[in-house]
């Protein structure tokens, strides 16, 4: 079983696929680590030699941020954010979307269960 970056990788999927579980590798990050690697993008995790796997662990320690220190690198820039009371950081810390999404019909995560506030009376008809 190869454990890169604290993560068992899957052992019967394509290493493409299975490098994904790797917080903070993606598709193309992961073709990219291949292809630097001279590794086949369709050769099942199981059959992949330690040789290949020391080096993309070697790959992956040196040129990217991945799991725990980009989880938190991400955590610190939401926290900086919310810290200057920028527009982002105000919506972060009230939960609301903040990348312009609409909020008046939608956004019921955030805002939580709606609330249904009876209407008023109508005036009499004369």
């Amino acid at each position: 079983m190869a454990r890169i970056e604290g993560i068992d990788l899957p052992k019967n999927k394509r290493i493409k696929i299975s490098l994904t579980y790797i917080y903070g590798i993606g598709i193309s990050r992961s073709i990219d680590i291949l292809k630097a690697t001279n590794i086949d993008e369709n050769i099942k995790t199981k059959d992949l030699s330690d040789i290949q796997i020391i080096s993309i662990r070697n790959i992956l320690s040196n040129n990217y941020d991945l799991e725990g220190n980009l989880r938190r690198s991400e955590t610190m820039n939401i926290k900086r954010l919310m810290e200057i009371g920028c527009y982002r950081g105000r919506r972060h810390r009230v939960n609301l979307p903040l990348r312009g999404q609409r909020t008046r019909t939608n956004g019921r995560t955030g805002r939580g269960t709606k609330k249904t506030i009876a209407g008023k009376k109508k005036a009499p008809r004369k």
